[in-house]
């Protein structure tokens, strides 16, 4: 996925607000793999009857004319509803001729929209992909002009004066309604309403200017073969030659990276590094700083002091002050184990090549040379035991165990390609319904190119006691079985698999009253802790033997000494690495925190001081190809970090000691993931660990396995 593709889909998805048996033991596991794993996850699935979902409204393998037209219904339907609840007489505004008709329209209308937005991910018809981003288009205009409709944010303001709330719920549901029509600033003057759609305007227009500065840029650097020492032969067969027989290497990412990690030499290292940390230099720096000052003046209409106050006061942290307490505090407890890997790294260069100062850009290649010399972990022998099928029982098999969920597959339901797999899920107990998942796990020409869960349909109470269930997709980029061997996954897929898994479970598993809460587009600092919860797993001993299989013996998993190298490697100079993610949110929380910020020296202090006293190279500045803050994350870079923490106090402090435990698996699932977004994320946590969380299981995590 490119920047600017990846940042468009964020961009618009925000505009929008997004048969296995359960069995036991690693024996049954291998029956289950064997017997039904190439039967549920590599059948063609011919002779499908087309079964409709039940409960499911999305619809699928929509025409391009048919998308464009059911496009059209929504945006009518839309307009009739908000028009009805415009016509109330301010003095008869009631929870069920207001708010109730909004609710039930969002629910109603999430799949459908949904139905026409999603194709263009997933289908290989250009005609297809046009009609499913025009449609988008149209319907994300619409929503936005229905966001400043004040006839109805009238009706919505006298109903929330009356006080008159149904339940807690209802009430949260009313203030984002209210949150949402303030921040298009409809309790503002007409003049400062025109003033910020101008400045939203520009915002937008210097945020895609950003990114596709970034994405058109064209710079190379030229190096001999003896210059690019240590990278493997088909890496310099992918590069492109000039007459006198040298290497282009470009500054896209995976050129710069596989440079830095790997490349022997350290000149042509730091020639690199300098030449990417000036990519569109001047230019996106000028942007940069508009951007900020831009955003700023946005705020201060909404009546905030600055942006990031604006943007962190919808989200967990809260404000400012708090993101800069958590980020110091953590930056602070890593400085012992970050002091002691660079000073590893640096031993290891002084042994290489002499007395050359450390520089910024040695980081990653000295990181993988200290981690090749201390762990006996060959990734590419590795993938060997990670056959697709076996894989993803193991992973259906520990949702199923740990959540009391069971996950049946449905032949024959209707999808829009041979590859895709349908379950419906239900609650093991019971028996009820939960939800449905869509998997769509192979590569293909014309797909979405990116691993990622999509919201089809949210979860959601009906006005008549009905209650319509989730529906959600799973979209990944497996390579199929070549010439009947079976496909193998690299590790880092193998995480990127129980990550995924673990937004579905958590979609499916919501039980939030309103469409809103239910899907996984509410707080985004916290969206991202079941997921980060669930990758925990793949580093267990446990859990590797239970997923692993040699591909032509699987009833050989990988061995105790490579669960354990493992499980030391993903610790391994993680106190280093963070404190690289700790800059770089430090400097996007302190731009959008103060007016008139000198972005140059700011990096200038910052650098040294969060790394150790590594300076920034000579002339160079990361602001001018930092994509996060000028779009998609502005404000809000110390996310990750923060839903990381987080995870880990809950992996930590619930699930260490037993990892399948289905008591505590069933509290975090009652307590987690089913209220959603409905209630605050401080309290659902406090719930589910019995106090307040903390940061400490996080630092103990990255300093436990010191080299």
């Amino acid at each position: 996925m490119t920047e600017s593709q990846g940042n468009s889909e964020k961009m618009s998805k925000q505009k929008r607000e997004r048969s296995l048996l359960a069995v036991s033991g690693a024996a049954a596991l291998l029956v289950l793999a064997v017997n039904l794993g190439i039967n549920a996850f590599n059948s063609h699935r011919k002779n499908r009857k087309n079964k409709d979902l039940q409960g499911s409204k999305v619809r699928v393998n929509l025409s391009a004319s048919e998308i464009l037209k059911l496009a059209d219904r929504i945006i009518t339907k839309s307009k009739e509803v908000h028009d009805a609840v415009a016509s109330i007489p301010l003095d008869k505004v009631t929870y069920m001729n207001v708010i109730s008709p909004l609710a039930e329209l969002e629910a109603q209308q999430f799949p459908l929209v949904q139905s026409c937005v999603f194709p263009k991910m997933v289908t290989t018809s250009d005609d297809v992909h046009k009609a499913s981003a025009e449609a988008e288009r149209r319907i994300d205009t619409h929503l936005l002009a229905c966001s400043k409709r004040e006839d109805v944010y009238r009706v919505v303001k006298a109903f929330a004066a009356r006080g008159e709330w149904v339940n807690a719920e209802a009430k949260n549901y009313t203030q984002a309604l209210m949150r949402d029509f303030e921040r298009n600033g409809l309790n503002l003057t007409l003049t400062k309403r025109e003033e910020m759609q101008r400045v939203r305007i520009q915002i937008d227009e210097l945020s895609l200017q950003y990114i596709q500065n970034l994405t058109e840029d064209s710079t190379f650097l030229l190096f001999a073969e003896t210059e690019l020492a240590g990278l493997p032969p088909e890496f310099l067969k992918s590069l492109d030659k000039v007459t006198d027989g040298k290497f282009k290497v470009t500054l896209k990412s995976h050129h710069v990276g596989a440079v830095l990690e790997l490349c022997e030499v350290g000149t042509t290292r730091r020639m690199v590094a300098v030449a990417y940390g000036k990519r569109c230099g001047e230019v996106n720096l000028s942007i940069l700083e508009d951007l900020v000052q831009l955003r700023h003046k946005f705020a201060r209409l909404l009546g905030y002091s600055s942006y990031a106050d604006c943007a962190v006061d919808l989200r967990m942290a809260k404000t400012p002050s708090k993101v800069f307490e958590f980020l110091e505090d953590i930056s602070n407890s890593l400085t012992d184990s970050a002091t002691m890997e660079l000073s590893m790294l640096k031993d290891l260069k002084r042994k290489e090549e002499g007395d050359h100062p450390f520089g910024i850009e040695d980081l990653l290649y000295y990181v993988k040379k200290a981690e090749a010399q201390q762990f006996n972990v060959d990734f590419g022998a590795l993938k060997q035991y990670f056959p697709v099928n076996l894989v993803l029982s193991g992973v259906f098999k520990i949702v199923q165990d740990l959540f009391g969920l069971r996950f049946e597959e449905m032949t024959d339901a209707e999808v829009w390609h041979s590859d895709v797999c349908v379950y419906s899920v239900f609650d093991l107990s019971s028996g009820e319904l939960l939800g449905h998942f869509y998997l769509d796990m192979y590569k293909r020409e014309g797909k979405y190119n990116h691993t990622c869960v999509v919201a089809l349909q949210n979860g959601a109470l009906s006005s008549n006691g009905s209650r319509q269930i989730p529906v959600v997709l799973m979209i990944a980029q497996l390579q199929k079985d070549v010439s009947g061997h079976p496909a193998l996954l690299r590790f880092s897929e193998v995480v990127d698999l129980f990550h995924e898994f673990g937004h579905v479970v958590q979609h499916i598993c919501n039980r939030a009253s309103f469409a809103r809460f239910s899907g996984l587009g509410f707080d985004q600092d916290f969206v991202e802790v079941p997921a980060l919860v669930l990758e925990n797993w793949c580093y267990e001993s446990f859990t590797l033997k239970l997923i692993s299989g040699f591909h032509q013996d699987i009833t050989k998993p990988i061995k105790d000494e490579m669960c354990k190298a493992i499980k030391r490697w993903r610790c391994s100079f993680s106190a280093l690495k963070m404190r690289q993610e700790i800059l770089y949110s430090l400097f996007d929380q302190i731009i959008h925190s103060a007016e008139n910020v000198d972005i140059v020296e700011l990096f200038k202090h910052l650098h040294p001081r969060i790394l150790l006293g590594l300076p920034m190279l000579e002339d160079v500045n990361p602001a001018s190809r930092f994509p996060c803050s000028a779009i998609g994350h502005e404000a809000a870079c110390y996310s990750r970090i923060w839903s990381e923490v987080f995870a880990a106090d809950i992996f930590a402090s619930k699930f260490h000691d037993s990892y399948l435990n289905q008591y505590v698996g069933m509290q975090f699932r009652n307590k987690v993931l089913a209220p959603g977004g409905a209630k605050e994320p401080i309290e659902v946590l406090t719930s589910f660990l019995g106090r307040e969380p903390s940061t400490q299981a996080f630092i103990e995590s990255k300093s436990q396995y010191r080299l």
